[in-house]
């Protein structure tokens, strides 16, 4: 465990001077806030309406961050050391690649519990959001959409030869994931047939989830969404895992 700490302590220190993950997942999502903040304030989002706009806003935002973590940091950090070699060097030692890849997940998981925590406390602060969902189910449904994310960017790795092909599969299905699920533009202003492609995308039933258990939802009212974001961790996990094992480490 000590040994693990160590490690963990040095990929914190790396990843805070990695400038793009730093800021895509601590302060773009927050600039997102204000952003809309400023323009909608938070407004109901229709006449008449419970919700209101930053209550929709601050969990599509969380899952946003999932996005950054899950599928741009920990993918392109993965690709970069077996490109470098750097997996083979640690193999040789004690410490073993699994270790380091380990700690890699470790960091990512709680860089993203610390971007979604600041997000969350200015919602909280600026536009006085309303959590009305449990913190049990606050918290499975969050760890439901980073397992879905943080598989699918580990699936990515696994798919690339090298760090140029795992970058362009990564910005490719992070960007198309970002503006069509929701999780940047609220699907509300979606003409129907953009809705309809949005809904082929994991990303698209995390914001869904994550709204829905924000607004006071049951998780039993979200089974469907559940289902998908389970199914593609358990896919994209088994697939990458049975292509990592056939990837060439020397």
């Amino acid at each position: 465990m000590n040994q693990f700490m160590v490690i963990s302590n040095m990929e914190l220190r790396l990843y805070v001077r990695n400038f793009f993950s730093f800021f895509f997942t601590l302060v773009f999502p927050l600039l997102m806030l204000l952003l809309f903040g400023g323009i909608y304030g938070n407004t109901p989002i229709y006449e008449g309406a419970d919700s209101k706009m930053m209550d929709i806003c601050v969990p599509a935002y969380s899952v946003m961050v999932t996005g950054v973590t899950g599928l741009m940091s920990l993918p392109l950090t993965l690709s970069d050391y077996k490109e470098k070699k750097i997996y083979k060097r640690f193999d040789a030692t004690p410490v073993g690649k699994i270790n380091i890849m380990l700690a890699q997940v470790f960091v990512n998981f709680i860089m993203t519990l610390i971007g979604i925590s600041i997000l969350l406390a200015a919602g909280k602060l600026l536009y006085n959001i309303q959590i009305n969902g449990t913190f049990l189910s606050v918290c499975i449904s969050l760890l439901f959409s980073i397992a879905a994310m943080f598989s699918m960017g580990f699936l990515f790795t696994a798919i690339g030869q090298d760090v140029r092909s795992t970058n362009l599969l990564c910005y490719l299905f992070y960007f198309i994931m970002l503006f069509l699920s929701g999780a940047t533009i609220p699907d509300m202003l979606f003409p129907e047939t953009m809705k309809k492609i949005a809904d082929i995308l994991p990303m698209t039933h995390a914001v869904d989830l994550m709204q829905g258990i924000f607004a006071g939802d049951a998780l039993g009212m979200h089974s469907k969404e559940l289902l998908i974001l389970g199914m593609t961790t358990a896919i994209c996990t088994a697939t990458g895992a049975v292509l990592y094992s056939k990837k060439d480490w020397t």
